[in-house]
């Protein structure tokens, strides 16, 4: 079980930076002009939100293989509570796809400021979920 919790851990930490890095590569991408620094930020994203898609995964999947083969917070408020972060963590990552595509075809219409409020969203998303598996405050 150690080692199904530790390759956990280490997948959700590498998905985890692809939720912090994308919206800050959104971030600069609203505030680009110029067509060279675009192309190769839109590299850049596309190719980052491939590889946090195949980390999520395995992170998702260990994390199911605890919960499931385990009975790690079976029947826990914590438990249901980490897994509503899970899902809208699933959606955001899904909505960083969507923004990707619109600015694939030059639809953008955020702000870069808006951008920076939205990558807080993971930062406060990963803080509760390790709260509620650390303290189990319900």
């Amino acid at each position: 079980m150690l080692w199904i919790k530790a390759l956990h851990i280490v997948f959700v930490a590498s998905w985890f930076a692809g939720l912090f890095y994308l919206p800050r590569i959104f971030v600069n991408l609203a505030m680009e002009n110029d067509a060279t620094t675009t192309e190769r930020l839109l590299l850049m994203a596309r190719r980052l939100y491939r590889f946090m898609s195949i980390l999520a995964v395995p992170a998702l999947g260990f994390g199911l293989w605890l919960w499931l083969d385990y009975g790690i917070g079976k029947g826990a408020g914590w438990m249901h509570a980490k897994l509503t972060i899970v899902v809208l963590l699933i959606g955001y990552h899904h909505a960083c796809g969507a923004l990707l595509k619109k600015f694939e075809k030059n639809a953008n219409r955020h702000s870069d400021k808006w951008y920076r409020w939205f990558n807080e969203f993971p930062v406060i998303a990963l803080l509760a979920a390790v709260i509620l598996v650390a303290v189990k405050p319900f």
